[in-house]
């Protein structure tokens, strides 16, 4: 059995939805700040949830930075990093269901096991959507999010955009998984219908047995006239018993079309030897006769 496409698509958005999640909580991209007042112009610092890092044109990336703002105890922050790992691993036991559900291996995928694994990827999803965009809206908030006061200014960098394409994917995977639900409630319901009710049903008062009588009905097969081989029913009498299948008619008697024969020739002949022994008969007699033999 080939395996639906509502699995296969949720098969192939899940697991780039948690390699983006997994990219965008651990690079330090969520936040690009530049335009420092004592700095020089190509210097522009990326904030993450866990790592800031400085970047210059003329040198290479220093990670590992001071914390000078307070950056890393906004509630933002915080809230994004719990939701995140929760995120990554209702993930993972997403992944795990839909494996064991659709069972590529196997001829026949679980669809129960299948959708619930979608439900818990649609949830996974939830919870990485929830901190991304809870980020981008206080992104430009100082009061929330700390950074420098102007001239410095804030913009979004690569990490929001990762995790935001994750979340969509999550959610977009876990819904098609999830629709293997409808095959599954389809068997159920044909099983429902076809099994045997275990209880007899109760008799109610819009429930009435009535016993009409049974009508009579002609009989099957016609009876002859008078002079065929089959007598009428009045004839055979209350004893007799009635005969199973249809009586075969007499063959008609046979017709001579050679005028030379007669048909009576043999009755003739009968005649002739009767009455010739009636004479016999007389001559024996005492009385007197003529008896031409």
């Amino acid at each position: 059995m080939r395996t639906p496409v509502v699995m296969t698509v949720g098969l192939v958005f899940a697991p780039c939805g948690l390699l983006l999640n997994l990219t965008s909580t651990l690079t330090p991209g969520w936040r690009l700040v530049k335009g420092f007042l004592y700095e020089p112009v190509d210097v522009v610092l990326y904030q993450g949830l866990w790592d800031m890092c400085r970047e210059q044109s003329s040198r290479e990336r220093e990670c590992g930075q001071a914390d000078q703002w307070g950056y890393f105890a906004a509630k933002p922050v915080l809230v994004a990093r719990g939701l995140m790992v929760t995120s990554l691993a209702v993930t993972a036991v997403g992944l795990l269901l839909a494996s064991l559900g659709v069972r590529c291996w196997q001829d026949e995928p679980r669809a129960a096991l299948a959708g619930l694994s979608g439900l818990v990827l649609f949830t996974a999803g939830l919870f990485s959507l929830i901190p991304v965009s809870w980020y981008n809206h206080f992104l430009a908030d100082r009061a929330i999010l700390p950074a420098p006061s102007s001239p410095v200014t804030v913009e979004v960098s690569y990490s929001l955009v990762l995790g935001y394409l994750g979340s969509c994917l999550l959610l977009l995977g876990g819904f098609s998984l999830a629709l293997s639900f409808a095959p599954w409630c389809e068997q159920r319901c044909r099983r429902r219908r076809k099994a045997p009710s275990g209880s007899a049903r109760r008799s109610s008062i819009s429930t009435v047995y009535v016993d009409w009588p049974e009508p009579a009905l002609a009989p099957a097969i016609k009876y002859y006239s008078e002079g065929q081989h089959r007598p009428r029913p009045v004839e055979l009498g209350a004893a007799g018993t009635s005969k199973v299948g249809f009586p075969m008619p007499r063959p008609p008697p046979k017709a001579y079309s050679d005028p030379e024969v007669d048909v009576l020739d043999g009755e003739k002949e009968a005649d002739s030897r009767e009455a010739s022994s009636r004479s016999t008969q007389s001559c024996h007699s005492p009385l007197p006769c003529d008896c031409d033999l």
